[in-house]
């Protein structure tokens, strides 16, 4: 790997900087060091990326993937894509297609044929989660649960570089239909002062932290007005961390980003950095302590989440050391998640049982102070719902499930059981137990769905 850091006080005039430097599908070739692969490794690649998004930048390829570990290597296949993503007749139809160079609208067509089968859009969050804003629609944003509402800036849907799993891969793939984005500031605004039950705002993508801090600004700086006091949490949700720690550090307006930080704290909004982490690797490069640093100096708080993934990191070892090092550098753990039901999620899907095992024996070799990790959790259509545990009663196993979070308040922390799959990897593949026919939250649930 190359040598990031020349000084360990980051004194830009003597910082070696890393360009920020992306390639995409049809620069692939261009990547240096997949000249090792076998040119049908490269080729599997070029299929897959025809299809789902890809996106990597230099700091990735040179500071965080082990390029003698190939393809095993958890950061390669967190941001490589990979042949088992499609299913086999998918992708023997998209490679026939390159094979013979068929017309690029010819490639097109096949790959949104394909795409409308990946679920693109799980949870009904394109139908049931858009607020309303003087009788009119607010594209951009979704008010799911009653105190927290998520805006999508315009200027931040995309990703310094594409994590291969992302549940939001539809917004990366040129379709307008399929993203959500917004710049309109004033309607979040005026809709945040409207409803004073909301306590929270995240603001998502994409990753808002692509965007330059002069655009952030237009967003957050209004949320410090008296009649948005009622909003207590800014939360930013980002994978800038792993990707690119140079945002908060050598960016031309990391300064002026850390200030507008600072200031929101100041002004007592409680700042929130939702870091997604996968792997333990990702917090180990000199620049991503720093940047770690720099931010915490200004109040905010940085949590940490993921997903459970398969041939990344569905390993107990592996979480049990992200969660010992973020505890050390002073981060929260906050969710282990279930891989969404979307996208590539054949090669990434974990079963429930194993996801919760993983769980189970990872929080067990932490301290209590890594235990503020919540989970295993699935962000379903009625909720996010976490398992408890896997027990039996009455001769019957069963899921022991609980409401972490409700469309309905009334359904937080309610307790139920899904009769035992050891092939489930979803919510939606689970069936009451007991001889049940629906679930107690079925008929008020499916009521809100029209």
């Amino acid at each position: 790997m190359t040598q990031l850091i020349k000084t360990t006080d980051f004194d830009k005039t003597l910082t070696q900087h890393i360009k920020f430097t992306v390639y995409t599908e049809r620069q692939l070739d261009k990547i240096a060091p997949l000249q090792q692969l076998t040119d049908e490794q490269r080729f599997e690649m070029r299929v897959v990326a025809n299809v789902l998004p890809f996106r990597v930048n230099q700091y990735v390829i040179d500071e965080l993937i082990d390029w003698n570990n190939i393809p095993q290597d958890p950061i390669f296949q967190l941001t490589f894509p990979q042949r088992g993503m499609l299913a086999p007749e998918d992708y023997e139809r998209m490679a026939e297609a390159l094979k013979r160079d068929a017309e690029r609208s010819e490639i097109q067509a096949i790959a949104n044929d394909i795409r409308e089968k990946l679920n693109p859009h799980p949870a009904g969050q394109q139908e049931m989660n858009v607020p309303m804003l003087d009788g009119e629609p607010l594209p951009g944003m979704q008010h799911k649960y009653r105190e927290t509402v998520l805006f999508f800036p315009s200027q931040g849907q995309v990703c310094h570089s594409y994590c291969t799993f992302c549940f939001r891969w539809a917004q990366f793939i040129g379709d307008k239909e399929l993203k959500f984005a917004s710049n309109e500031a004033g309607s979040l605004h005026r809709y945040l002062a409207k409803h004073k039950e909301v306590t929270d705002l995240l603001i998502t993508g994409g990753d808002p932290m692509v965007m330059k801090t002069s655009h952030l600004k237009g967003y957050l700086d209004g949320l410090m007005r008296p009649e948005l006091d009622h909003v207590q949490t800014v939360r930013i949700g980002t994978k800038s961390l792993t990707f690119w720690p140079q945002r908060y550090v050598t960016d031309p307006d990391a300064d002026e980003l850390l200030a507008l930080l600072r200031r929101l704290v100041k002004n007592g909004k409680h700042v929130a950095l939702m870091a997604h982490f996968n792997h333990w690797r990702e917090m180990e490069t000199p620049i991503v302590r720093e940047a770690i640093k720099r931010i915490q100096a200004t109040g905010a708080i940085i949590r940490a989440q993921a997903p459970v993934v398969q041939h990344i990191n569905d390993d107990p070892d592996v979480w049990a050391r992200m969660w010992r090092t973020q505890v050390g550098l002073g981060i929260v753990p906050y969710y282990m998640f279930v891989e969404r039901d979307t996208g590539a999620k054949r090669y990434f899907e974990v079963p429930l049982e194993r996801t919760f095992q993983i769980y189970r024996e990872a929080i067990k070799q932490v301290s209590g102070l890594a235990r503020t990790a919540r989970g295993p959790s699935m962000s379903a259509g009625p909720g996010k719902v976490e398992i408890q545990g896997i027990d039996e009663f009455n001769g019957e196993k069963v899921f022991i499930l609980r409401f972490i979070q409700g469309r309905n308040p009334d359904w937080i922390q309610r307790i139920f059981f899904a009769k035992y799959d050891p092939d489930a990897t979803w919510f939606d593949d689970l069936v009451p137990a007991f001889g049940e026919e629906k679930f107690f939250f079925t008929d008020e649930y499916n009521a809100m769905q029209g």
